[in-house]
């Protein structure tokens, strides 16, 4: 099943059931975005970097240089966006958990009707979800945990997801943004090494494109066309404007 049955008291027949039916939902849907974020920027920012510095007619070792150290802050710059997004979450939740403890405590009836309110929108009749807000009022943290999340849409954040975050989209922005780089590390003649840089990078594109679309349910060679659409225009943005600031 999707959630955990652990600790939960149920029917051993169902329960059974349950145990027999392993359902096959995708649910690593936070690390999935974190490396989305970062492969697709890592491959992006570098790529348009090396072609603007090759289009002002920069040796391979600047371009490299230059690259490396872009790679370097863009991991530190993205994985410290992606702490603060993740801790911001979770500091959010934490407020609110509080606000609504205290609600639960203050105006108990107003709270109830609220679950009332909320199993009615499913179509639940009076004379059914009334027992469960009878249940619910005896059992103070599954009430909490009921607000939370039927109330204000909020699912406990993992403690360990900021540093998680911050980790995963640092380590993809690097693994995508040596790409674009390696033609430099081999060809010493920058106007050579961009072809090379422009194959590569486009070709990871493509593939990253094509995984993006097929975990995110999106359709894959749509995604694949759009993301090495996305870095073909920037690349090309920046190695036109380096040539005509310095032809």
């Amino acid at each position: 099943m999707a959630t955990s049955t652990q600790g939960v008291n149920l029917d051993p027949e169902k329960q059974t059931l349950l145990n027999q039916h392993k359902e096959k939902h995708f649910t690593a849907g936070e690390i999935v975005r974190d490396i989305i974020i970062g492969v697709s920027d890592g491959l992006t920012v570098p790529f348009a970097l090396a072609a603007g510095l090759s289009g002002a007619n920069a040796t391979s070792s600047i371009v490299l240089t230059a690259g490396v150290a872009e790679v370097a802050a863009g991991a530190i710059s993205m994985g410290l966006g992606g702490y603060l997004a993740a801790k911001s979450e979770a500091d959010h939740y934490a407020r609110e958990l509080r606000r609504e403890q205290e609600e639960i405590k203050s105006v108990p009836d107003t709270e109830a009707a609220e679950v009332a309110e909320i199993l009615a929108h499913y179509g639940i009749e009076p004379h059914e979800y009334g027992p469960v807000v009878s249940a619910l009022r005896k059992k103070p943290q599954a009430w909490l945990d009921f607000m939370m999340k039927f109330e204000l849409g909020l699912e406990k954040p993992d403690p360990r997801r900021a540093l998680q975050s911050a980790l995963t989209i640092a380590i993809a922005y690097i693994l995508g943004g040596f790409v674009p780089l390696i033609p430099y590390m081999f060809i010493p003649s920058a106007q050579d090494a961009v072809i090379a840089s422009v194959i590569l990078t486009l070709a990871a594109l493509l593939i990253f494109g094509f995984a993006k679309g097929y975990f995110t349910g999106n359709k894959p060679f749509r995604s694949a066309l759009q993301t090495a659409l996305i870095g073909a225009i920037a690349s090309a943005a920046a190695f036109g404007i380096a040539k005509a600031v310095h032809p």
